[in-house]
């Protein structure tokens, strides 16, 4: 393969092995990818991934500044409580944790108010990505090329996932949207920190597989809970997986691998606990009445 032409893969370990044939980063690799794919110019795929980072910056932010309220009324205003919480100084994760989390509830607040979001890769886990790359960006003192990379990065594990599993809470749980987001989110953090493409994908593995299993069980039909909170928490796993990673511990099972079994994990789960709302936090009391209050109906 030469410097003008595009490499395809599906794999992990593909990918991993024409990075390192071809010396090129994760970042490189997803650009030239979607050069590919699309018939884009490397400058027109870059342009393109900087307009969706300004929406992306704009929602993890919208919300940490005013109270942002769900359309339901079920939600809203954690964002802005966290924020305020973050400057008393008196927290216990720490800045960077605290700076994820309030960008993902923003994120999460904003969408459930029917806002501007960028959907990465679902709109159920569109604080994750943004927010975790961007705490680590402060964190790191890092310019907004390198966030640029670092979600080109993300782009890369998300192809991967996108080509042999799927996104979607009504066929694998939320192990599909947020356990992906915060795979992709935790390889996207670690090419911004000069980590190799083999530790972007350790740490994706690490992410994927801390939460393998997990149900989507919205409340009331609706994406606002759990999804918010499991939107924060998601962004601070991916920072944790990285921070693994960059601390040179291997994921002992391959990501190829880890996504195969999520796969499997997910096809062994209940219906009832995929998106249904008929199991888990989604037929609790409290939910059941908060459904009959947003509907006028009984469950």
């Amino acid at each position: 393969m030469n410097d003008n032409s595009y490499p395809a893969a599906n794999s992990a370990a593909d990918i991993i092995e024409l990075c390192y044939q071809n010396r090129i980063p994760l970042s490189e690799y997803a650009v030239r990818s979607e050069c590919e794919r699309s018939g884009m110019s490397p400058e027109e795929v870059r342009d393109k991934m900087h307009r969706r980072l300004d929406v992306m910056g704009s929602s993890i932010s919208e919300a940490r500044k005013r109270p942002v309220y769900s359309v339901s009324g079920l939600t809203g205003g954690d964002a802005e409580r966290l924020e305020r919480y973050l400057k008393t100084g008196k927290t216990l994760s720490g800045e960077t944790a605290l700076t994820a989390m309030a960008g993902a509830l923003s994120a999460a607040e904003v969408n459930s108010a029917m806002g501007r979001i960028a959907a990465c890769p679902t709109a159920g886990s569109c604080g994750i990505v943004p927010a975790a790359l961007e705490a680590a960006r402060e964190r790191l003192g890092l310019d907004e090329e390198a966030m640029l990379d670092g979600l080109l990065a993300a782009s890369a594990v998300g192809l991967v996932i996108g080509s042999n599993a799927t996104f979607a809470g009504s066929e694998g749980g939320c192990q599909a949207e947020c356990g992906s987001a915060s795979a992709m989110a935790a390889g996207g953090i670690v090419a911004m920190a000069g980590g190799s493409p083999k530790q972007s994908f350790d740490a994706a593995a690490i992410a994927l597989k801390s939460v393998m299993g997990l149900v989507c069980d919205p409340v009331a039909g609706l994406v606002e809970i759990p999804c918010a909170k499991r939107n924060a928490m998601g962004a601070v796993q991916a920072l944790a997986a990285a921070d693994m990673a960059l601390a040179r511990i291997e994921s002992k099972i391959p990501f190829d691998e880890v996504l195969e079994a999520a796969v499997s994990v997910g096809r062994m789960m209940p219906e009832a606990l995929r998106e249904t709302s008929n199991g888990g936090l989604a037929v609790t009391p409290t939910a059941l009445r908060m459904r009959e209050h947003v509907f006028g109906e009984e469950a």
